[in-house]
């Protein structure tokens, strides 16, 4: 991403470095983000940038905030939707996700039943 010296990060700029810092172990699971306004004052944005931020990375599965305490990086290794603070969006898709990846794994014990009486009779 390709920024003149003198523009403002957009919020996406924000997650997008957020999101390589933990990818790279930069950050680890467990660990406390700046507070909002802290980013947006070491950045040089408004508050609101840096929340929408947090938002997304949230909306991502790899933050949780917890009202009163911050924003910290998600443990990928603990189970969605049992941590506060979590997207709710997030945990609904990963729910859902499981219950495709069940089905398909029900069709597919299906499908070699079929195939074996196939072969049984042929």
């Amino acid at each position: 991403m390709t920024q003149s010296p003198d523009a403002r990060p957009t919020y996406k700029d924000i997650a997008s470095k957020i999101r390589e810092d933990i990818e790279r172990g930069a950050l680890s699971p467990g660990e406390r983000l700046p507070t909002g306004r802290e980013l947006a004052e070491r950045e040089g944005v408004h508050l609101m940038t840096v929340q929408n931020a947090y938002r997304l990375l949230r909306d991502e599965g790899l933050v949780v905030s917890q009202q009163g305490r911050g924003t910290f990086v998600r443990d990928p290794a603990s189970p969605v939707g049992e941590e506060h603070g979590g997207s709710p969006a997030f945990a609904a898709l990963s729910k859902e996700l499981a219950a495709i990846h069940r089905t398909l794994g029900d069709l597919s014990e299906r499908l070699e039943r079929l195939e074996r009486a196939a072969d049984d009779k042929g």
